[in-house]
């Protein structure tokens, strides 16, 4: 039996989500080349310090809408949780692909062009036009997989 590699690593990406801290949003990601796992991350306050499950939203208590304003936050988000994660034991993210359960923002697009992946795959959209343009300039490969 052929695994449909691509829903297999969008399932594992929701896995990871569910280890997200985010009151407003479960994100997870993953870093894959060739079908091997190199790195994951999910959305959630840095390690060691409280997680917003724990002490609520900065976000909610200051009105801030989605896709606006993302410094103001506790969390780091899943696509940047795997970049460092891959940079502390020291993986190239190079030629890779990211498999998200949602579309990276454009602070998140920026970080994954430099670091050299080849495509992205991610499952629900955001409103990020600026985002795409990049991805598009950088002839990075960005594809949304039906939910199943």
């Amino acid at each position: 039996m052929r695994l449909p590699w691509p829903e297999y690593f969008m399932g594992i990406a929701k896995l990871v989500a569910e280890r997200s801290t985010c009151l407003r949003r479960k994100v997870g990601a993953l870093a894959v080349q060739g079908k091997r796992i190199l790195a994951t991350g999910y959305n959630g306050a840095p390690a060691g310090l409280e997680h917003c499950l724990d002490i609520g939203c900065l976000r909610e208590q200051m009105g801030i809408p989605s896709g606006q304003r993302h410094e103001l936050c506790r969390g780091l988000h899943a696509e940047q949780n795997v970049i460092i994660q891959a940079a502390t034991h020291g993986v190239r993210l190079e030629g890779a692909q990211i498999y998200c359960t949602t579309q990276p923002c454009l602070i998140c697009t920026k970080m994954l062009i430099n670091c050299g992946v080849e495509a992205i795959f991610f499952e629900q959209g955001y409103p990020d036009d600026l985002a795409v343009n990049m991805l598009r300039e950088a002839g990075v490969r960005f594809e949304q997989l039906c939910s199943s």
